[in-house]
């Protein structure tokens, strides 16, 4: 069921992860961020849309992950966007032979018949310099940053005062770092944190990929959650997260082995670093 957030800004939430779609309406129709995961999930959003009149002018994935990137036909055939980046490295991860059956091996065993991948990851990369989405609707402008994956955009609904935040700033989640596909991920994970932390003045309401909507001083403690968090595992301290207490509401089954596996890689990387005879 689709549930108002803000003005014009609408979310509906997915049983996987407890991702989020998030719809923003304009004059012509709406604009869908992250259609969702299981197909009779974004039925439901087609069915709710069209009993309210709505239909989808535009698309937009916030990321290159498999769980945002994909889409129904029932959605309609609208023109979905990405960072130029975000839109090359789908290609480049769903080109060859097997690609789709390599997809399927990460999605868990339990939805995998549930999930549609006809549809996965066919985007449109804007302009390397676009600085805002082309549709017919209120100003939604592009936060472009390399933290937990190539050309991840954060999406910032100006007049709404709306962050949709992607793969990060969640309630559930701890940061998970791209590893593999930037040089400094400790790095590029804060950068893109100052970046919210430059627009969290005009910030009322976060939307993170998964778990809860934030909203007023959450925005701001919600940054500072993430980086607290970066700059133990940069420190080799333990983070204390409450989103790792064994008393935590979601993942505390297997959110621990992310962070561990994190924690080892980047522990690894940095002792590498520091390695005798090693050029600064």
């Amino acid at each position: 069921m689709l549930k108002r957030v803000a003005e014009g800004v609408l979310v509906h939430r997915s049983e996987f992860m407890r991702t989020n779609a998030v719809v923003v309406q304009g004059g012509a129709g709406v604009l869908l961020i992250d259609a969702g995961v299981q197909g009779h999930e974004m039925v439901c959003l087609s069915n709710d849309l069209s009993d309210a009149g709505q239909t989808v002018v535009a698309g937009f994935s916030t990321h290159p992950h498999w769980d945002h990137l994909l889409w129904h036909a029932t959605l309609g055939s609208a023109p979905r966007y990405a960072t130029a980046r975000c839109a090359a490295t789908a290609r480049e991860r769903l080109s060859g032979e097997g690609a789709m059956a390599r997809v399927a091996t990460l999605i868990p065993a339990d939805i995998v018949e549930q999930v549609p991948l006809d549809l996965l990851g066919h985007i449109s990369g804007l302009p390397a310099e676009a600085a805002r989405i082309p549709w017919d609707g209120p100003l939604v402008r592009i936060i472009e940053h390399d933290a937990h994956a190539p050309g991840h955009a954060a999406l910032l609904i100006e007049e709404a005062g709306v962050l949709v935040a992607g793969d990060m700033l969640s309630d559930v989640l701890i940061p998970m770092l791209d590893l593999n596909g930037t040089a400094d991920p400790i790095e590029s994970y804060l950068a893109a944190l100052r970046l919210f932390e430059d627009v969290a003045d005009d910030v009322d309401v976060v939307i993170p990929g998964h778990g809860s909507v934030g909203r007023g001083g959450e925005v701001r403690a919600r940054i500072a959650q993430d980086r607290a968090y970066v700059h133990a595992v940069r420190d080799a301290r333990a983070p204390g997260d409450p989103r790792l207490d064994p008393s935590a509401s979601y993942g505390k089954d297997w959110l621990p082995g992310v962070h561990e596996r994190q924690f080892q890689h980047l522990t690894r990387s940095s002792e590498s670093d520091e390695s005798p005879g090693r050029r600064p």
